[in-house]
């Protein structure tokens, strides 16, 4: 897999890969940029939350037809000094349906252990939320 990433001028870059699809990013005014595409920073976030949202409809694939709507929000806690690496990124799932929690519970635990690429590549600690129909549920307990 490649990614080709060409400087587009002041800070700003636009990166195309395998797929053909082009992705604009640029810094925020408080670093020079113009603030004309996403920050490296939050293409992580989304990256985290795409790659995780994949293996998670994959798992789940057999009960879609249950899942009305499905949002995944990625925050992430950065170090105060350079180079600012993420510490804690916190991903939340929030479904409506009929879908049973448990069956959500292993398919986030199954993404995140084995299947998701981005998720096994960051040094941060991930930590994983699921509301289901408005209502935070809890991680069953391992029997």
């Amino acid at each position: 897999m490649k990614v080709l990433t060409k400087w587009t001028g002041q800070r700003a870059f636009t990166a195309v890969g395998d797929s053909g699809y082009e992705v604009k990013m640029d810094a925020t005014e408080k670093y020079f940029g113009e603030g004309k595409g996403v920050t490296p920073t939050e293409m992580l976030l989304a990256s985290l939350a795409g790659c995780i949202g994949i293996d998670v409809t994959m798992i789940l694939r057999p009960y879609l037809s249950e899942v009305d709507t499905l949002e995944i929000e990625t925050d992430g806690t950065r170090e105060e000094e350079m180079p600012k690496a993420f510490t804690t990124i916190n991903v939340t799932f929030t479904i409506n349906g009929s879908v049973d929690s448990k069956r959500v519970w292993r398919a986030i635990d199954l993404g995140k252990e084995k299947y998701c690429s981005v998720s096994n590549s960051l040094k941060a600690d991930i930590i994983f939320h699921l509301v289901l129909n408005g209502e935070k549920r809890e991680r069953p307990v391992k029997e």
